[in-house]
């Protein structure tokens, strides 16, 4: 690995044997079946990363650490895109949004079930399912911007959740978008509600 995994990067490799102990059959299954792990947000001994395993139903989740030297292959969400007809409105919607994103000049990648989906053929959407996105913003990203970025997507088929990443963390866009003068930041260390996410934490609380 030359890069460490970045939050929601999909990552091949992890084993049965690397699961605790007391980890559900259906947790096995899926790392049996070549399924690939999630990355998550959590502080983790050095040599380790933090992932998620998902099953078939919302309900199979299971938070575990994965070595560094077991990653086969990485896959960021900033590398996913559609490639078949759009059978979900999840997937209707990542249509209508991508030129819209793609045109912001900024990286962009889906992530929750429709990345997980794209990325392994493996099908886990429903009619119901939200489309989850990652925005990779180093720089300052103003409200503004946010609220006109909102409005551009509030037209979809289903409910879109896009998360600002900052080198800090995860900001929802919804909230950066709001009146509100703090908004949670999710980060490894949990989540903290600050002013100005882009500022280091020790000043930005």
């Amino acid at each position: 690995m030359n890069k460490t995994p970045k939050p929601h990067d999909l990552l091949w490799g992890m084993s049965i044997d690397q699961l605790p102990a007391d980890a559900p059959v259906w947790a096995q299954q899926a790392l049996a079946a070549g399924h690939p792990v999630v990355v998550r947000r959590a502080l983790c001994e050095p040599g380790l990363v933090a992932v998620g395993i998902r099953g078939t139903s919302r309900d199979q989740r299971l938070a575990a650490f994965m070595p560094t030297h077991s990653i086969q292959r990485v896959l960021s969400p900033e590398q996913l895109r559609p490639r078949a007809a759009a059978d979900f409105p999840a997937l209707r919607a990542l249509e209508i949004v991508a030129p819209i994103l793609s045109a912001s000049g900024f990286p962009w990648g889906p992530t929750g079930s429709v990345g997980f989906q794209l990325a392994t053929g493996i099908a886990v959407l429903h009619e119901a399912s939200d489309l989850d996105l990652i925005l990779p913003a180093r720089n300052p990203f103003s409200r503004q911007h946010a609220r006109a970025l909102l409005a551009a997507l509030a037209d979809a088929p289903c409910r879109i959740d896009l998360q600002l990443e900052t080198p800090n963390g995860a900001v929802a866009l919804r909230e950066w978008a709001g009146e509100a003068r703090r908004v949670l930041l999710k980060c490894a260390e949990g989540a903290r509600l600050v002013d100005n996410p882009w500022l280091p934490l020790e000043c930005a609380a």
